[in-house]
Formats: structure tokens, C-alpha cells, sequence
């Protein structure tokens, strides 16, 4: 049976946001308005995502986790699912950056705060995944 490309497209982002959900376990990034078509109503949701992958996978590898590149070839699976365009892949990508960016300008070494942003991230990031699986069309 071959699924449609729009059950097929809808079915790749549910089963990704839900990978998600399981690999976190248990104020949005304001970018330019891009040209109409290319938002879609959770996109606030989306790049907030992006951002927290970004702040883990620094994080985490801060912290002697050896996730490895796990949280960056997250992020590349969701740049693929929702990047149909050269603009949404820059929005994921840039709000990504933006994430790791910030937390390696904030810590050098693995500290107790550290590892408090980490469970706070997960715990986050595994919330608005299991709500894009909910409301995501």
C-alpha cells in the first residue's frame, strides 16, 4: 500500500515529532515573517524546538553525556520533515544555532546549573513535542 504524499508528509512529522518525544523522555525565537505560504500555525512551536535542541546537544556534550551527535541529527531530521523551502530550513537551522550559541557563551564547564538547564530542556522540549503530535494537522 502506498500512502498519499500528504498522508505520507503528515505521517513522516508525526512519527518524527513523536521520536522526539521519547528521545527527551519525560518566549519563542522571533525570526523574520517569511513570505506568505511558508508559515504554518506551530511554527513558534517548531523553532522553539529547534532552539532547545540546540541548548541540549551543547549541553549535554558539556557534560560527558556522549550523546555523540545524537541532538544535531535530531535537529537535521526535523529540518528535513519541515524544511520544504531555502527559508524554513534557515529559520530551523538559525533558531538551532541560536540555542547552542547561547548556552557555550554561558558555560565553559559542566556545573550544577548546567545540568538543571539540561533536565529543564528536556522536560520542555519533550512537552511541546507531544503537543505537535497532538495538534499538528
Amino acid at each position: 500500500m502506498r500512502l498519499r504524499p500528504a498522508i505520507a508528509g503528515r505521517t513522516a512529522r508525526v512519527a518524527l515529532v513523536a521520536g522526539f518525544a521519547l528521545v527527551f523522555g519525560a518566549n519563542g525565537l522571533h525570526a523574520q515573517v517569511p513570505p506568505a505560504g511558508e508559515t504554518k500555525p506551530y511554527d513558534d512551536r517548531l523553532l522553539r524546538l529547534s532552539e532547545v535542541l540546540g541548548a541540549v546537544h551543547f549541553l549535554r556534550e558539556l557534560c560527558g553525556n556522549n550523546d555523540g551527535m545524537l541532538w544535531r541529527d535530531r535537529m537535521q531530521e526535523l529540518i528535513n520533515a519541515e524544511g520544504a523551502s531555502p527559508t524554513r530550513r534557515l529559520k530551523l537551522t538559525r533558531a538551532f544555532n541560536t540555542g547552542y550559541r547561547s548556552y557555550s557563551r554561558t558555560y565553559a564547564t559542566c556545573t550544577p546549573s548546567a545540568q538543571t538547564a539540561i533536565a529543564r530542556f528536556l522536560a520542555e522540549g519533550s512537552e511541546i513535542a507531544e503537543n505537535l503530535v497532538k495538534t499538528v494537522p
